[in-house]
């Protein structure tokens, strides 16, 4: 896949985010879609990693956990254990459904968010 629409997916998806975190939820199923919205985001966010870095001749990273160790080692991120929660959340999120797991997601989002912006921003500036 091509990196520029890759992280233009990303850059997308993570202001779609931020929109929908801008107002507390209202509802379950707001806090549902917010968190509907990181697991795009947390997607797109690892498999930009893995096209950066294969593109710079780095290691294969052809898992999330695999391109988080990467992007830290590469210095794109600099908390490795928050990326390392959200890939439990979004394993958690994506494979089983408990609603106290959902809301302990959803409360983290804001952190999420702002974690994945600075790798989109770090990410940018690779050639």
């Amino acid at each position: 896949m091509d990196k520029s629409l890759l992280i233009n997916g990303f850059e997308q998806a993570l202001k779609s985010l931020a929109d929908a975190l801008a107002s507390p939820a209202q509802s379950d199923l707001e806090k549902a879609g917010c968190i509907q919205y990181f697991e795009f985001c947390f997607e797109l966010a690892w498999k930009s990693i893995r096209i950066v870095a294969g593109n710079q001749g780095l290691a294969d990273c052809s898992s999330p956990k695999a391109c988080i160790k990467q992007a830290f080692a590469s210095h794109w991120i600099d908390h490795e254990e928050i990326w390392l929660d959200m890939l439990s959340a979004r394993n958690r999120m994506s494979h089983t459904y408990k609603a106290a797991d959902a809301l302990a997601v959803y409360d983290r989002l804001r952190e999420y968010r702002q974690q994945m912006e600075i790798l989109l921003a770090a990410l940018k500036t690779q050639d």
